[in-house]
């Protein structure tokens, strides 16, 4: 419960949002036991074809009798007991004298109460006993109709609360996820991140809304329905709570079962979230394929596994509901065959042990059932709040796993600039590996100057990107250092390192949004004006215009799936190139274009990268003729580094990649 305690910090931000709600909670207790206290005036007035106006008059005058009939036995006791002669005689009238004191004490504050009541009840309350009858019942209905007001109000405000601070926390987890390092994306399913942010934050909103909702004001009107009890018979009230600690101690065992199976019901569902995100990101291997079958088999197991999980929850659920009656029940029956017992045989003890002042009378026995019965229905409503709470619990410890984490690149505490302009860049024994003991690139050491073009090549998974994404900064080397200018990458910002570099993937990452708005992102503050230009230097402004429905607000759709990829390319330039930025990384840049869109990117490449460091990513030929320098790459290592034609040369790997895949490519 550690972790949703935390979400419940959280929700105590809206203190006064939750205080209005517990203020709304407690007025439903006071009604819910007012409305049971309506027993009351109707067995012990109406039925006997009395008004409240007789009853307060007879019981005035009963007090009065009682009291006079007790005072005339305490004296008759103090008599007796000052002429005994003995002790033991002594010590049994003193004993008498004291329960005959209490008695005196009990029925003076009677009286005094119902003194308090007389001129009220007299001045507003109806003389005849049909009347008094239609007020109970008027009364009954006013209170049940103010109390659902009061209910509804209880549960808008503790939902509002709730989903605030679900809003607040899903923020956060963003926040922190974003802060993630690109490594971890990679560790984390996107369909695991995904149902953590849906499925488990609604878990985690439930569990709010039934801790400060139901939770509060259930046990309110358990609280509510004792004390009135308590108030006719206390020592019997506790007698008949006797059996409460064993169904107590039950429904806690249940409590922790169903925490554990609802997270394991959650962990299933991240499976569903998985399965059905690569299915439809993969639509077309599916269907190519003619794979719909597996999948749908696929979907039938994982969706099995979850039914499954959530029949255990019903299980351990169903046993909770019959615990709860069971102790319900079980303290009813104590307090019917107690109060029975007393009301029967007209007692004031039950087994030798002192229940009450006096016998009570059969409509204050039947209102303290009432009452009873009243505690009883909250704690059965308990049995689903119970389950929330648990499966909230279960999800916050599923968000909070993750929100925990620490990103592996850090800010330092005190960061340096970067030099104005940017100098070389510099890799000085770059060493790193994602799996211990694995290494992707050994002992490397390579100066790209400031204003140089340089392309890498090698064989699939040298440690090319890897070793390009050191720039950014998206992983930091496990030894040895990347500089710009002399300053260690380490000690700066990484905000102000990548404000100054462009980045254009192989894959041109577009959103779901309009064209302009795309090459926009990364420049929020570029006028469209700006945002046309870098489409015309991207060669984009003429298919834009042209073969768009609607320009540049055309909406490209998901992952830019209404383009092609040489216009998504071209989008993905334009951004880069609006950006401007001092140092331009290209990751196989033109690996999925056609050749007119090669072509026109290559021009744009080409003005856009003179003056300007860039590193290059391709297997493309005519993008290694923009390169001043290509470096060779094979297992992690740099193994030559030349112009085209030195290469050619000298360096065997470079001339087996030229023929078997620049040429091709050219």
């Amino acid at each position: 419960m550690r972790n949703f305690a935390r979400a419940i910090q959280l929700a105590l931000r809206y203190k006064w949002i939750l205080v209005a709600a517990m203020g709304c909670s407690l007025a439903v207790a006071v009604l819910w036991g007012g409305n049971i206290g309506a027993v009351y005036p109707f067995m012990q007035v109406v039925l006997k074809g009395h008004s409240l106006r007789d009853w307060i008059d007879e019981e005035i005058e009963t007090s009065n009798d009682q009291i006079a009939n007790i005072e005339a036995e305490l004296a008759r006791l103090v008599e007796r007991r000052d002429a005994a002669s003995t002790d033991a005689e002594v010590d049994r009238l003193g004993q008498d004298i004291h329960v005959n004191e209490g008695q005196l004490e009990t029925e003076r504050q009677s009286l005094a109460r119902s003194v308090w009541l007389q001129p009220y009840i007299h001045a507003y309350l109806p003389p005849g006993p049909f009347q008094t009858l239609i007020f109970v019942v008027v009364a009954l209905v006013i209170g049940t109709i103010v109390k659902d007001i009061f209910l509804m109000g209880s549960m808008i405000l503790v939902e509002r609360a709730a989903q605030l601070t679900v809003f607040d926390l899903r923020k956060e987890f963003f926040r922190r996820t974003l802060a993630m390092d690109v490594g971890s994306f990679g560790e984390d399913r996107t369909s695991n991140l995904i149902s953590r942010f849906t499925h488990d934050m609604q878990g985690v909103a439930g569990g709010l809304t039934s801790l400060f909702g139901a939770a509060i004001r259930e046990p309110l009107k358990m609280f509510v329905c004792l004390t009135g009890a308590a108030l006719i018979c206390w020592r019997l009230l506790i007698l008949s709570l006797v059996v409460a600690p064993v169904g107590m101690l039950l429904v806690n065992y249940l409590a922790k079962s169903i925490k554990r199976a609802n997270r394991r019901a959650m962990e299933e569902m991240s499976q569903i979230y998985q399965h059905l995100t690569e299915t439809f990101v993969g639509i077309q291997v599916v269907k190519a394929f003619n794979m719909e079958r597996q999948e749908r088999a696929e979907f039938h197991k994982t969706g099995k596994e979850y039914v499954s999980k959530s029949m255990r929850i019903a299980f351990y659920n169903s046993l909770t509901k019959p615990a709860t009656e069971v102790m319900g029940i079980g303290i009813i029956a104590v307090a019917m065959l107690s109060g029975a017992y007393l009301v029967l045989r007209n007692e004031t003890q039950l087994l030798g042990i002192p229940m009450c002042p006096e016998p009570p009378s059969v409509p204050a026995m039947m209102l303290f059932y009432g009452f009873l019965v009243g505690a009883a229905d909250p704690l059965r409503k308990m049995t689903a709040v119970f389950n929330l709470i648990q499966r909230g619990a279960a999800a916050a410890d599923r968000v909070y796993e993750l929100m925990d984490r620490e990103p592996k690149v850090l800010d330092p505490e005190n960061p340096k600039p970067l030099p104005t302009p940017c100098g070389d860049i510099d890799f000085y024994g770059v060493e790193f590996e994602y799996i211990e003991g694995q290494p992707v690139l050994q002992n490397v050491g390579l100066t790209v100057r400031a204003g140089e073009t340089v392309a890498i090549v090698g064989p699939n998974g040298c440690g090319k990107t890897t070793l390009a994404n050191m720039v950014l900064r998206f992983y930091d080397p496990t030894s040895g250092s990347v500089r710009i200018g002399d300053v260690d990458l380490r000690d700066v910002r990484i905000s102000d390192l990548r404000r100054r570099i462009g980045l254009v993937t192989q894959q041109a990452q577009l959103f779901d949004d309009s064209a302009r708005d795309n090459i926009r992102y990364g420049s929020p503050h570029a006028t469209d004006e700006e945002v046309e230009q870098a489409a015309r230097k991207a060669y984009a402004h003429q298919f834009i215009t042209e073969k768009l429905d609607n320009g540049y607000d055309t909406i490209v759709g998901e992952s830019g799936c209404r383009l092609s990829g040489g216009q998504r390319q071209r989008l993905a330039l334009a951004r880069a190139i609006l950006r401007d930025p001092e140092i331009l990384i290209l990751d196989e840049a033109t690996s999925q274009v056609d050749m007119e869109s090669e072509h026109l990117i290559h021009r744009a490449l080409e003005r856009f990268t003179r003056n300007r460091t860039a590193i290059m990513i391709t297997h493309r030929l005519s993008t290694l003729e923009l390169a001043d320098r290509v470096v060779v790459m094979e297992a992690g290592r740099i193994l030559d580094v030349g112009t085209h034609d030195e290469l050619i040369g000298r360096c065997q790997i470079y001339q087996r990649l030229y023929e078997g895949r620049f040429r091709k490519s050219a």
